[in-house]
């Protein structure tokens, strides 16, 4: 499988969390991005690997940096729903797998 998509939701957190590194360090937000790029490749590469963490919803986790990718396999892509902040409470991701499980359900 080679097609993936991110949410709208997922873009705006890629966007602000790229702008934050940039912000810390010339070059970390670029260096962030491309973490991220051998992420997805390593999601694409084999999707079922990953750890899951509903019967839906997946995450794989970057090397370098504290994110996680969360994702759904769909039948003809990978959608990645939410970029994950791991130093973040852990009960606030489990608020958006819900809403994103739900809507799952109805589309």
């Amino acid at each position: 499988m080679t097609a993936y998509r991110f949410t709208s939701a997922a873009l705006v957190e890629l966007k602000q969390a790229t702008l934050d590194y940039e912000k810390k360090e010339n070059g970390l937000g670029k260096s962030f991005l491309n973490e991220l790029d051998d992420t997805v490749g390593r999601i694409l590469a084999n999707p079922r690997a990953w750890h899951p963490l509903s019967h839906r919803i997946r995450r794989c986790r970057t090397h370098r940096f504290p994110f996680g990718l969360i994702y759904q396999i769909r039948p003809n892509e990978i959608l990645i729903v939410s970029l994950m902040d791991l130093r973040r409470d852990p009960r606030n991701w489990k608020r958006v797998l819900e809403e994103e499980e739900e809507g799952s359900e109805q589309g």
